[in-house]
């Protein structure tokens, strides 16, 4: 679930205050029932820290097991995120991590390596405060671990589900071109069928005017137009007179 900022928010990170202050308000938007479940979040940044997303990945108790990385990487691949911060809260208001939280995150670090999406923090969080694993040195054993590095048919896997994800994302920018193009031709129908509409409702104002032996002078007062284009519509309407004239003879 895509997550939006406000206002109040700032949309660039510069560091894990600047995470903690977006994540302490998201949570606390919440209601008193979902903040007592573990949500699991992940921010995506360009390189220059911009956030291009906070997705809600997981709520209630998740597990190392049951965490599928593509799943947890996908919106990054589409939004072409460089880097990611992974936060989750600790209901209990514990900031210990556990042996979960770290295996999470050491799988998280394996499958970003092979995206080329650096995961720079994990931060556990609650309404009062937070603990980031970067700045205990945690993040640090963590992307030297050998726990689960993948073995080649999973790099394959992990690989051909990103050129999955690349596929949809080319297909949904092809379809918001395609969208947009629609939308265009419509307008410029739209407005073709107008300015006609227009042309003809003034041609049979200027013809009924002038059937009422309004002079030429006064209809473009009246109708705010030149008299030369009046004088143009009534040289029009006497040639197809004449026309209708003859072949009635």
């Amino acid at each position: 679930m895509d997550i939006r900022l406000t206002k109040r928010d700032k949309h660039y990170i510069e560091g894990t205050e600047d995470v903690y202050a977006i994540m302490q308000r998201i949570l606390l938007r919440e209601n008193k029932v979902d903040q007592e479940k573990e949500h699991l979040w992940m921010i995506g940044m360009n390189q220059a820290g911009y956030i291009l997303y906070i997705e809600l990945i997981a709520l209630g108790t998740f597990r190392s097991v049951d965490i599928e990385p593509m799943n947890v990487f996908r919106v990054a691949v589409m939004k072409n995120a460089s880097r990611v911060v992974l936060i989750h809260n600790h209901p209990s208001g514990s900031l210990i991590p556990s042996d979960n939280d770290k295996d999470v995150t050491d799988r998280l670090i394996q499958v970003g390596r092979i995206l080329n999406i650096e995961l720079t923090d994990h931060l556990i969080i609650t309404p009062f405060n937070y603990l980031s694993f970067r700045a205990e040195k945690l993040m640090d054993k963590l992307e030297k671990s050998i726990k689960y590095v993948p073995t080649y048919k999973v790099i394959e896997q992990i690989r051909k589900e990103e050129r999955k994800i690349t596929r949809e994302k080319l297909a949904i920018a092809n379809n918001k071109i395609k969208a947009e193009k629609d939308k265009t031709k419509l307008a410029r129908e739209k407005a073709k069928t107008e300015k006609e509409r227009r042309k003809k409702l003034e041609y049979n104002m200027i013809i009924t005017l002038f059937e009422k032996d309004i002079s030429i002078t006064d209809i473009a007062k009246i109708m705010g137009i030149t008299t030369k284009k009046i004088e143009k519509v009534i040289v029009e309407l006497k040639i197809k007179n004449s026309i209708k004239l003859f072949t009635n003879n």
